[in-house]
């Protein structure tokens, strides 16, 4: 990149293959950095060109194990030694974000602690995409762009899709807000499932509020973990008379066994993002890229342009 160029982007190990696709759409290089691996399970972080007075980005999903998280901040303490003039953290899947408040007594707040320990490590600012709760952005005393999938999904629904007899539901009460805003958008109905959970990742029940016969259902969510929820709703909603069922997702967390699950159940499909990688094979899953949002983002902040056009919903 031109000593010109005022910004620099940089990817850790497991979102390369996403930071790549940015950097195309951006139309530069991304960033030389060596990270290096020891016996042990410790590795170091180094910037192979200078970063000094650059704005400097860094593309890293926090998502398991919490070794990208360790890189993250590496990378960030780093860049501050290395005298970069900002450090702003790329991150479109934003973990722990599901401990958001103190649910029962005696737990952390595991979120709010990973906000502490990016500012503490020297991030200005967060660009991250569909927090699992909007309040995460409170956490931060440093400014956080929060994007939204919507912007991608909305044109595949639009293109490829049943409009005229499309329902968005939402797979628990939590996603109600979300759903609306997508119902609301595309004057379509609503119904909501009801659920109620022995343990955490285990449904114990789940009913639908609203009628589904006739329609074709589509699901909508922040996150796929276990797919146990998403798929027993879909199930449900065929036999509450559906006539075809589909989901979308931004974040596909996919932990075995969701991939089976998604296979097994009543879902047509299921569409992700690629914030998080999913090398996993199931023929109903389907990926759409962020990185031309993202890229534009960054371009935006670069330019101290406003960001909330691209929001779609």
């Amino acid at each position: 990149m031109s000593a010109q160029t005022p910004f620099l982007v940089f990817s850790g190990t497991n979102s390369r293959y996403l930071a790549e696709k940015i950097c195309k759409s951006l139309n530069c290089p991304l960033g030389q950095m060596n990270i290096q691996h020891f016996a042990d399970g410790e590795f170091s972080v180094s910037y192979e060109e200078t970063i000094r007075g650059r704005d400097v980005f860094l593309v890293q999903s926090t998502f398991p194990n919490s070794d990208n998280l360790m890189e993250l901040l590496l990378m960030v303490d780093a860049a501050k030694r290395a005298s970069a003039h900002s450090i702003i953290a790329v991150i479109p899947y934003f973990g722990w974000a599901r401990q958001d408040r103190k649910d029962k007594p005696r737990v952390s707040i595991g979120a709010k602690l990973i906000a502490d320990m990016l500012s503490t490590a020297g991030v200005n600012r967060v660009i991250t995409m569909d927090l699992h709760a909007d309040q995460i952005q409170g956490f931060f005393d440093i400014p956080v762009d929060h994007l939204h999938a919507s912007t991608v999904f909305l044109e595949h629904i639009k293109t490829s899709l049943p409009l005229e007899n499309l329902c968005i539901a939402t797979p628990d009460v939590g996603g109600t807000k979300r759903a609306s805003t997508y119902s609301k958008y595309l004057g379509v109905p609503m119904v909501i499932c009801h659920k109620s959970r022995l343990r955490a990742n285990e449904v114990a029940e789940m009913r639908i509020i609203g009628d589904v016969a006739g329609l074709d259902v589509l699901l909508v969510d922040d996150m796929v973990d276990t797919a146990g929820t998403i798929t027993k709703a879909a199930n449900l909603m065929l036999e509450n008379g559906a006539k075809s069922v589909r989901a979308i997702a931004s974040h596909a967390v996919m932990s075995d066994p969701a991939s089976s699950r998604v296979d097994q159940s009543a879902l047509t499909e299921i569409i992700f993002t690629d914030s998080i990688p999913y090398a996993k094979k199931c023929e109903k899953v389907k990926v759409l890229s962020i990185a031309d949002m993202v890229a534009e983002a960054i371009r935006r902040v670069c330019s101290g342009e406003s960001i909330s056009s691209l929001y779609a919903i």
